[in-house]
């Protein structure tokens, strides 16, 4: 398995705006349609890498509890679907249904959402507030695949209490790792 590391964004950076396809409903959506009352968390994910089959059930979890609370979730995957077929938008729609993502799965055609939040790996997350400032960018906790460290979703969560909290975010964040966005060749 690669492990590439989140490029690790800016603090205080505006969200860019986007429009995809969400791949469960089938319709078009846009940032401003998804986001969260009091926050709003954007992962990259795909359908084929270790590392986030390895997180799916814990985003899955953590989405539907926060959600109540007032964050939204929206899951973008911007792989080549050329050289990765198995992340085509047709099987994407089959995996948020298999894990029950409670949450939108949007499909990155041109790739140019993921180059907007300089995403590196699957998965990477990135935690906005209410005014779509970023506050967290980096892993969901300390597990990956084989390295028996429970998979608890800590500092993403951590994250999120601050945000819904009214605290600052902690500004020592630690970048995910995972498999390298499957880039199209220019």
């Amino acid at each position: 398995m690669a492990r590439t590391p989140s490029n690790m964004l800016e603090l205080g950076t505006k969200a860019p705006g986007f429009s995809l396809l969400d791949t469960v409903s089938g319709e078009t959506k846009s940032l401003e349609q998804l986001k969260g009352e009091k926050g709003t968390v954007i992962m990259f994910i795909c359908n084929h890498c270790p590392f986030v089959i390895h997180v799916n059930p814990k985003i899955t979890e953590i989405a539907k509890d926060y959600q109540r609370k007032g964050i939204g979730f929206i899951a973008i995957s911007s792989n080549d679907i050329e050289n990765y077929p198995q992340d085509a938008p047709d099987l994407m729609t089959v995996r948020a249904k298999e894990e029950g993502y409670p949450f939108p799965y949007l499909y990155d055609e041109t790739q140019d959402v993921a180059k907007s939040f300089d995403a590196a790996c699957t998965p990477d997350f990135y935690l906005f507030d209410q005014d779509l400032s970023l506050v967290y960018r980096g892993q969901l906790d300390d597990s990956r695949p084989e390295n028996g460290v429970p998979l608890t979703g800590k500092d993403l969560s951590n994250a999120m209490d601050a945000v819904l909290n009214g605290t600052k975010v902690d500004v020592l964040q630690k970048p995910s790792i995972g498999c390298n966005i499957k880039w199209k060749a220019n």
